[in-house]
């Protein structure tokens, strides 16, 4: 029997303070060898694209797939959504699809995680900081709680390019996490934070990387192709950066790949993977001056852990509808 889980299964059973735990255990596989991640598989259809991201966690017995489809002509045509995300999760012991669950809100949950993770080891300790989110969408939402999971924060500030969408934001997550947000006049005011979250669709710098203030961590979530990119030249000379995968960070990662090309950094200002300082290989943050980066491409990893995590939840949850294929 196959579980089928839809979007709706799937926020029923899916927190941020959970999916940041497997996720950071994920992190830990890949940086100890325990993690087997193929190179994404992209497959080119006439009008769209179809990806492919599988990966095996050998010690949390996690063995998934993530389907992932854009259509650009789906609304115009068809009246469905430009992007599509299934996740098949496996049993490792026999191979069987034991679980099919929507994958949208699934990745925005675990690319939050992800940056959770990251502020966990990098961002300064000290409690009351301040949250900075660029961009007001679905990503960005998820960014903040797990920013707001993993350190004591006492105010957010937002800015977006559609005031409609920065209002909504506000108006959700400052429910949702009980705490003061502010919509910002321009991503500049968003530079006063002490965390910062960037999830936009720009392909250009948000903000002049020398106003960036010491201290700072920054999560670089939204630019995930070689030539677009939200963060400048001179905030990746300035800072300590850890990717979560360098092999990713090299070939897909504008923000990283645009400053090699310039001569301005070489390869060796690449500083750790996310999973070398989970696993202590490498020292997170050295001391409250640093401006730290994690740039965040997303990783099957990621899925293939929390997939498990929905999936057990799930099942002693009683939810879901069994069928056999």
């Amino acid at each position: 029997m196959t579980l089928i889980l839809n979007r709706q299964d799937v926020m029923s059973v899916l927190d941020m303070k959970s999916c940041m735990d497997v996720v950071e255990e994920a992190f830990g596989e890949f940086a100890n060898g325990t993690a087997d991640m193929p190179l994404r598989v992209n497959i080119k259809p006439p009008d769209g694209l179809s990806l492919y991201m599988p990966a095996y966690l050998q010690e949390m017995g996690a063995l998934a797939c993530k389907v992932v489809t854009v259509y650009k002509n789906n609304p115009k045509r068809f009246d469905m959504p430009v992007i599509f995300g299934k996740v098949l999760l496996q049993n490792p012991e026999t191979g069987d699809v034991i679980c099919i669950m929507d994958g949208g809100y699934l990745t925005a949950v675990r690319t939050g995680a992800g940056s959770g993770v990251a502020t966990k080891y990098l961002a300064r300790k000290d409690e009351g900081q301040v949250a900075g989110i660029l961009g007001a969408g679905v990503q960005a939402r998820t960014q903040l709680w797990a920013v707001a999971v993993a350190r004591d924060i006492s105010k957010a500030l937002v800015y977006d390019i559609s005031d409609a969408a920065a209002d909504s934001f506000v108006a959700d997550m400052s429910k949702k996490l009980d705490i003061p947000i502010q919509k910002a006049d321009s991503p500049d005011q968003v530079l006063e934070a002490d965390i910062l979250c960037a999830a936009t669709s720009s392909p250009t710098p948000l903000f002049d990387g020398s106003n960036v203030k010491p201290g700072t961590h920054i999560n670089g979530i939204g630019s995930h192709t070689p030539n677009a990119r939200e963060l400048d030249t001179e905030v990746i000379q300035r800072s300590k950066l850890v990717g979560d995968s360098r092999e990713a960070c090299f070939n897909e990662a504008g923000d990283i790949m645009i400053p090699l090309q310039e001569g301005a950094i070489d390869e060796s200002h690449f500083y750790a993977e996310l999973g070398e300082v989970v696993i202590g290989k490498k020292e997170g943050r050295a001391d409250d001056s640093e401006i730290t980066i994690f740039k965040s491409n997303g990783l099957a990893i990621q899925d293939a852990a929390t997939a498990k995590l929905v999936y057990d939840k799930a099942v002693e949850a009683g939810i879901g509808v069994e069928v056999e294929i």
